[in-house]
C-alpha cells in the first residue's frame, strides 16, 4: 500500500512538472510571438521603398526651393548662402592652417597644398579638449584658448618656408561641426555664441573680428575670412581634388549637406532640420525626439546621424525586454539608459558574420550587461540593427538625390558627391544601403550619373581648404 502511494505521488509530481513545463513553453512562445509583432511593425513603419524614397526627395526638393525663393524662413532647410565665397580649383599651393570647433574640443591641423595632381603633404593635426571652464565661458575666452593652443601648435610643427612667410599675414579656416546657434543643445556644451544665427551675417562678422582679435592678441599672423559648417569645408575638400564635386554631405555624429548652385553660390542646406510628412516615423523616434534637448527639431537629423542610430536601436530592445522579457525575466538595467548603445558598436553586432553572432552576445555583455542571449535573440538585435541601419542611409541616399535633382543634373550630367563622416567610412553596410538606394532611385537609365564617393583628408580638413581658397575682398 505504501509502495502504491509512493508511485502515485511520484506520478502525480512528474505530472505536475510537465504542466509547469508546458506552462513556460507557452509562455515562452507567446513572449516569442510578441517580440516577433514588435519587430514586424517596427520594420513595416520604418520601411523605406523607392515610392516613398522619392516623396522624401522631392518634398526636399520643395523645400529647398521655397527657402531659396523667399526671406523668410518658409521651411524646415535652412538654405544658407555660405560665407565662403570661392571653392578650391586644384592649383593652391603653400602650407595652410585650419581649426575645427567640434563643441567640447576642437582640431587644429596643418597641411602643404602642392597643386593639382601633387598628394597632399606634412599634414599635422591635434585634437585638444576645452576645459569645463572655457566651456561656459563667452566666445572670446573660447577664441583666446584656441588661439594660446594654436601659437603652440604653429611652433612645434613644420615651419612656413615659402618667401616672406614671417611677414605676411596667413588665412586661416575656420570651420564649424555642428549648428553653431544649437552649440549648447547638441554639443553638451554650454558655449556662449551671443544668440547667434546661423544666417545673420552681422553676428557671424563679429565673431569672426572676435577670433581674430584673439590671434593677434596672441601675436599669430593669421586671419579668419569667414566661419562656415565643416560641410562646407568637406566640399572645399573634394573641389580641390575633383571640379565634378557638386554636393558634400557629412554623416557622422550630426548630419548635414552643402552644394553649388547653378550660380555658383555655396549653399548650406542644414538638412539635419529637414522633415516632411512622407518620413516613416515609428513610436521610438517620437519618444526620442520628445525626451531630447530640442524637441520638433532636427528630426531628419534624427534619422540619419550617427549620434541616434544606436539611441533608437537601444529603445527598440527596450520594449521588447520590457514586453517580452527577450533579455529574461528582470530589464537589464543598463538597457533602461539613454544613449548607452554607440552606433560603432551598433555597427559592429551588424555586420557580425559568426554563425551564433558572437559579436552581437560579446557587445551586449559589454555594454549592457546581458549574459545569457541566445543565438535567437541575437538574431533580433541584429535584424532591429539592418531596420535602423537600411532607413538611415535609404534616407540619406533620398536626400543627395534630392540635390541633384534640385540643381537639374539627374539627367544630364555627371555629378560627384563626397561623404565625410564614420557612418559612411566605417559603417560597410550603411555605405551600401545608401549607394543602393542611389541606383533604386535613379534606375539603369540615370544610376551612372551620380558618383559617391568619400571625402578627402578626413574630418576637420576642410578648414584647410577653405583656407587656401579665401578671398579677403569677400570679408
Amino acid at each position: 500500500m505504501r509502495k502504491e502511494v509512493v508511485v502515485a505521488a511520484a506520478v502525480t509530481a512528474v505530472a505536475v512538472v510537465a504542466v509547469l513545463v508546458r506552462q513556460y513553453s507557452r509562455k515562452k512562445a507567446r513572449q516569442w510571438r510578441q517580440t516577433q509583432r514588435i519587430l514586424r511593425k517596427f520594420a513595416r513603419e520604418s520601411a523605406t521603398p523607392v515610392p516613398k524614397l522619392w516623396e522624401v526627395a522631392n518634398a526636399m526638393v520643395s523645400d529647398m526651393q521655397a527657402s531659396l525663393a523667399s526671406q523668410e524662413e518658409t521651411g524646415t532647410l535652412g538654405m544658407l548662402v555660405s560665407c565662403a565665397a570661392s571653392l578650391p580649383k586644384g592649383d593652391e599651393r603653400g602650407l595652410y592652417y585650419g581649426v575645427n570647433l567640434r563643441g567640447t574640443n576642437f582640431l587644429i591641423l596643418c597641411a602643404r597644398l602642392g597643386g593639382r595632381n601633387e598628394p597632399i603633404s606634412d599634414l599635422h593635426r591635434k585634437e585638444i579638449s576645452i576645459p569645463p571652464n572655457v566651456l561656459i565661458g563667452t566666445s572670446q575666452e573660447l577664441f583666446d584658448y584656441i588661439a594660446a593652443e594654436l601659437a603652440k601648435f604653429v611652433s612645434e610643427n613644420p615651419p612656413d618656408d615659402t618667401p616672406d612667410a614671417s611677414e605676411r599675414e596667413r588665412k586661416l579656416g575656420f570651420t564649424v561641426s555642428y549648428p553653431v546657434d544649437q552649440a549648447a543643445a547638441t554639443s553638451g556644451s554650454a558655449i556662449k555664441w551671443k544668440s547667434f544665427s546661423a544666417n545673420d551675417t552681422v553676428v557671424e562678422k563679429a565673431l569672426v573680428n572676435d577670433i581674430n582679435r584673439a590671434l593677434e592678441e596672441h601675436g599669430l599672423k593669421f586671419r579668419v575670412f569667414s566661419l562656415v559648417d565643416d560641410t562646407v569645408g568637406n566640399l572645399a575638400g573634394g573641389r580641390y581634388y575633383n571640379n565634378g564635386i557638386v554636393a558634400s554631405v557629412t554623416l557622422a555624429m550630426g548630419s548635414n549637406a552643402a552644394y553649388v548652385e547653378l550660380e555658383e553660390a555655396i549653399i548650406n542646406t542644414e538638412w539635419g532640420n529637414f522633415n516632411c510628412s512622407n518620413l516613416p516615423l515609428t513610436e521610438f523616434d517620437s519618444s526620442l525626439d520628445a525626451e531630447s534637448s530640442n524637441p520638433g527639431s532636427r528630426i531628419f537629423e534624427k534619422l540619419t546621424s550617427a549620434m541616434y542610430l544606436g539611441e533608437i536601436v537601444r529603445r527598440v530592445l527596450l520594449k521588447m525586454a520590457q514586453e517580452t522579457a527577450l533579455f529574461g525575466d528582470v530589464v537589464p538595467p543598463e538597457l533602461a539608459t539613454p544613449y548607452q548603445l554607440r552606433s560603432p558598436d551598433m555597427a559592429a553586432m551588424h555586420q557580425d558574420t559568426s554563425e551564433d553572432h558572437d559579436v552581437v552576445g560579446e557587445k551586449l555583455k559589454e555594454i549592457f550587461g546581458i549574459t545569457n542571449s541566445t543565438p535567437m535573440v541575437r538574431e533580433v538585435v541584429v535584424e532591429v540593427c539592418d531596420i535602423v541601419a537600411e532607413r538611415g542611409a535609404r534616407l540619406a541616399g533620398a536626400g543627395i538625390v534630392g540635390i541633384i535633382e534640385k540643381v537639374g543634373r539627374i539627367e544630364s550630367r555627371k555629378s560627384v558627391v563626397a561623404v565625410e563622416g564614420g557612418l559612411y567610412e566605417h559603417y560597410r553596410v550603411f555605405r551600401n544601403y545608401l549607394h543602393s538606394s542611389v541606383w533604386e532611385l535613379l534606375g539603369s537609365d540615370h544610376s551612372d550619373n551620380v558618383v559617391i564617393e568619400h571625402s578627402h583628408g578626413g574630418s576637420g580638413a576642410g578648414a584647410v581648404f577653405l583656407a587656401a581658397c579665401q578671398n579677403p575682398k569677400s570679408s
